[in-house]
């Protein structure tokens, strides 16, 4: 069955029209731990997760340590564990549906800023319809059509803070540059006064002692 332009066009209003509301992105600050829960509904769904660090809240700190990340599905069984990561994308199957967890560690001493993402892929309305023939190959343009959209915002969104991030790093780096400039020439201007003050006292007792 192939598809004219009016056709391809229906199938993207479709598309925009029955895509469920399977994206959970939130910013959050983190001090020592911090855990999220987000409810899979459907056996077989592919999980797609991303973070990103995306400032330290210290000005003169800057390190690659990164958080942890503990991944545990509904039964508490361990799905994924990362350490040390300043970001991060995967996905995953998952084998029971029912509410997952995603913990986050910070070892660092100061508060870090993570952008989180889940997205969840999965097409209710092709499971609903899957046995009527005459829609089947439209509604797997539409199911695929739909993976395409999710995939295109969940790496705009992934792209996006990285950007951030190393725009934070870019600009603290400048800043840090411009301190670093002012320190050393306050000190150079501070060598150059005190070698003026040494020098004369040099000459002023030179000058005492040729007058005796």
């Amino acid at each position: 069955m192939k598809f004219g332009p009016l056709e391809f066009c229906a199938v993207i209003l479709l598309a925009l029209v029955l895509i469920p509301e399977a994206v959970f992105g939130i910013r959050f600050v983190i001090d020592r731990e911090e855990c999220f829960s987000h409810n899979v509904q459907y056996e077989g769904d592919t999980v797609h997760v991303s973070f990103v660090v995306i400032k330290v809240d210290s000005s003169w700190y800057y390190s690659q340590d990164g958080v942890d990340l503990v991944v545990k599905g509904p039964s508490g069984d361990q799905i994924h564990d990362f350490h040390d990561k300043i970001s991060e994308k995967f996905d995953f199957v998952a084998h029971h549906k029912g509410v997952h967890r995603f913990c986050f560690s910070n070892k660092s001493p100061y508060h870090e800023t993570i952008d989180f993402d889940v997205h969840v892929g999965h097409f209710s309305y092709y499971d609903e319809h899957a046995k009527d023939e005459h829609f089947n190959p439209l509604l797997e343009q539409i199911s695929k059509l739909e993976e395409a959209l999710y995939n295109i915002q969940f790496e705009q969104h992934w792209l996006e803070a990285q950007t951030e991030r190393q725009a934070i790093i870019n600009e603290g780096m400048s800043h840090r540059a411009v301190y670093k400039a002012f320190w050393e020439s306050l000190a150079l201007v501070g060598a150059s006064v005190l070698q003026v003050y040494l020098l004369r006292r040099l000459f002023e007792r030179k000058l005492g002692i040729s007058r005796v």
